[in-house]
């Protein structure tokens, strides 16, 4: 199992960001899919997740309506779509294997995890 991130950079506070995710080694269409991030010395938190067939998202309350998760499954990618970006934002995402075909909000139901992709958003 592999999960490579990409499409991090440093953006300017109100720009947008496009991060995927290129997934290998399992059977992508199978797994719910999820985003987390985690800032310098704070926990790792929820950001986004997909059910495998991408009909079912869920978004952390802070985020909604600013991230929009997808996924390719004929690709095997996931995708992070960011806008209105804060300084607040700034972070270390991460994509992550759900353990079942829909995803969850705590990082103990994900058993795979990329290495993460640096977000640096400046105001």
């Amino acid at each position: 199992v592999r999960l490579v991130e990409s499409g991090g950079d440093l953006a300017q506070a109100g720009g947008s960001l496009r991060l995927s995710c290129a997934a290998s080694g399992f059977a992508f269409s199978v797994y719910g899919m999820g985003w987390f991030r985690q800032a310098p010395g704070k926990e790792r938190e929820f950001v986004a997740g997909i059910s495998r067939s991408g009909i079912n998202v869920d978004y952390a309350a802070a985020l909604k309506g600013r991230f929009t998760i997808s996924r390719d499954n004929a690709k095997n990618q996931l995708y992070l779509q960011m806008i209105s970006l804060q300084p607040e934002d700034t972070a270390l995402y991460y994509c992550a294997r759900s353990r079942l075909g829909s995803s969850r909000r705590s990082p103990s139901e994900y058993d795979y995890w990329g290495q993460g992709t640096q977000v640096t958003v400046s105001s």
